[in-house]
């Protein structure tokens, strides 16, 4: 029996749609950050944090009729076996199809919301997943399933200087997927902390074109098809260039 005070007695919603106001064509959904461990509400920053993304995404696939959620979770954390943020993005990715029947979607995550997005990939209307800056406990990563990433494309993103969700792990991660699905690169943003503050504008440029060409089979922008083609490490440790995306 749950406790009064146990967040999970509630339900994850779809935030307000970003995009298309009609039917959507594919929709990216946007998983937020959080914490290891916690039953309250996810805090509002957590959500903010994420926003400026989602709006990139929706105007950038305005002409796709790109649909984009981001999603509130029950709770705050992790909490261990129970993985709560995974349950929420997959009754996300069923209501999804509810609303608008077979539709491809793309799962974007940034940190423990990078970790879901890459647990709930096994979804059939999944074919894409964009892992910002994944949290990745190091006693986990060598046991982290991957097969539910077959036949989707991903990509990861990691600042270098990342002092609290390891790049290193990050990388360990993509070898173990890449051996078993070619679709998948990651890029390193060099000189780069927690939260990619440092080349907002390249990080959500990249993740843009690498939802809409995964969604709507448009060509991959020349740095993410290279990415994608070349054998590791090469294609795992692609440095994201200054400038990139910009008009």
């Amino acid at each position: 029996m749950r406790s009064a005070g146990d967040g999970r007695s509630r339900e994850a919603t779809l935030g307000r749609p970003y995009g298309t106001a009609g039917t959507p064509q594919g929709v990216a959904l946007v998983l937020p950050s959080g914490a290891a461990r916690g039953a309250g509400r996810p805090t509002r920053r957590s959500v903010a944090a994420v926003a400026a993304l989602a709006r990139c995404l929706a105007r950038r696939g305005r002409s796709d009729a790109l649909g984009v959620h981001v999603v509130r979770y029950r709770v705050r954390g992790w909490n261990d076996s129970a993985a709560d943020p995974v349950r929420d993005a997959s009754w996300a990715l069923d209501e999804v199809v509810r609303r608008h029947g077979d539709v491809p979607v793309s799962l974007i995550g940034v940190d423990m919301g990078a970790r879901a997005a890459l647990r709930a990939s096994g979804h059939p209307a999944v074919v894409s997943v964009v892992a910002l800056e994944p949290w990745l406990p190091g006693e986990a990563v060598a046991t982290e399933p991957v097969k539910q990433l077959s036949g989707r494309r991903v990509l990861l993103v990691h600042g270098t200087d990342d002092e609290r969700t390891d790049p290193e792990l990050s990388y360990r991660l993509a070898e173990r997927v890449k051996k078993a699905n070619r679709e998948v690169c990651r890029f390193e943003v060099h000189s780069d902390a927690h939260g990619l503050g440092g080349h907002r504008a390249e990080v959500m440029a990249l993740t843009a074109d690498f939802v809409l060409g995964s969604l709507f089979e448009r060509d991959f922008a020349r740095p993410v098809a290279d990415a994608l083609a070349a054998p590791p490490p090469l294609g795992l440790r692609m440095p994201l260039a200054v400038g990139f995306g910009g008009r």
